[in-house]
């Protein structure tokens, strides 16, 4: 017991530490419970984020803020505009086209796994193949089932998109309209003796605004050069899958081992595995190196480098307990614990930091 109050002592005497745990505590708890009805504000958030980065840019050349607001504003709903009237209807298309053809790729699949103890029969024996077709039916049946009943209850799926295309644009240009008003009004309602979050907020700001505006790039980046390269090899649901690759960036490294899958299965399924399955893969994974090697150094330069374990180890924790959010912002709040471990006092003479802001 000596060494644990010796240990409360050191660290949770100094005021700024227990305003910093408080505040952390009550941060983390509000987005756990509520993360559902704040979805649409997280979203602006994100998205003012962008933007913001936009913004300062016409400010330090000499435009006013509030036209520089307006102007960054206007452009971001034509591009969303642009998005909802030529790319939607495209993805819509192939993800149908997509599912009537599942049934015809289910029997290929089938004909291939029972082909298999013929041709390998020191690996593979013919019940053991049976078992896994069997489970394939079951598992696409099941399947099947849940669309059916998310079908049904896509009525409040269309209204939730309605209430987000209506609400987010709104709450993004408030946002950034009104951004000092609302920093002040969270500054007052902040204890005074809060030097020590200042200096964890002031540098996870800026890293938070750096990963989102840089995953907003690696996103538009990879999805352009998957969409070019597959339509030139000519794939199926060429849309489909450059977004599928563009959004795995979101999970580093598992991200890309998962969309890999589904571009293999398609591309045999199209061709078998002959030579355009072999140059599209090659093709694909020269894209992968790129992305690691050139696309992510650019631009996640002034982002604190994490360790992979690290990295892994948040996805799968925040991911764990908040879903795709957690995974989306992981690197982030990887960032925010590194941060409070790095400004966290090690010495029983804490020093009071003079910034009260």
């Amino acid at each position: 017991m000596e060494i644990v109050r010796e240990w409360y002592r050191r660290y949770f005497t100094n005021p700024q530490v227990v305003i910093l745990g408080l505040l952390l505590l009550i941060g983390f708890a509000l987005v756990i419970v509520f993360s559902d009805i704040l979805a649409p504000l997280f979203v602006a958030l994100v998205l003012a984020y962008l933007l913001e980065g936009v913004v300062r840019r016409l400010c330090w050349v000499g435009l006013p803020r509030l036209p520089a607001v307006l102007l960054v504003f206007t452009l971001f709903m034509l591009l969303f505009a642009t998005v909802l009237v030529i790319l939607l209807p495209k993805l819509s298309r192939q993800v149908t086209a997509l599912f009537q053809e599942l049934p015809s790729m289910i029997i290929q699949a089938e004909a291939l796994l029972l082909g298999l103890p013929e041709r390998y029969p020191n690996l593979f024996s013919e019940p053991q193949v049976l078992q896994w077709v069997d489970q394939i039916r079951d598992e696409v049946t099941r399947y099947g089932q849940e669309i059916v009943q998310r079908t049904v209850a896509s009525v409040v799926g269309i209204i939730t998109v309605v209430v987000y295309i209506i609400l987010v644009p709104i709450l993004v240009l408030f946002l950034m309209k009104d951004k000092d008003r609302i920093v002040s009004w969270t500054r007052a309602h902040l204890p005074r003796d809060r030097a020590l979050a200042h200096q964890v907020w002031t540098d996870v700001d800026r890293q938070i605004g750096n990963y989102i505006r840089g995953k907003f790039w690696e996103i538009l980046i990879i999805f352009g050069i998957c969409y070019a390269t597959f339509s030139w090899f000519g794939l199926n649901f060429a849309v489909l899958l450059s977004l599928l690759v563009g959004l795995s960036v979101i999970i580093p490294w598992v991200g890309a081992v998962i969309v890999t899958i589904p571009i293999a299965i398609i591309a045999y399924f199209q061709w078998g595995f002959g030579p355009e399955w072999t140059y599209l893969m090659i093709a694909y994974f020269v894209i992968q190196a790129i992305d690691a090697n050139i696309v992510v150094p650019l631009l996640f330069s002034e982002v604190v480098d994490l360790h992979p374990v690290a990295i892994i180890a948040a996805v799968l924790f925040f991911g764990g307990i908040w879903g795709l959010w957690g995974v989306f912002f992981a690197i982030p709040l990887a960032t925010l614990v590194q941060a409070v471990l790095k400004a966290w006092p090690r010495h029983e003479a804490v020093p009071v930091l003079n910034e009260t802001q």
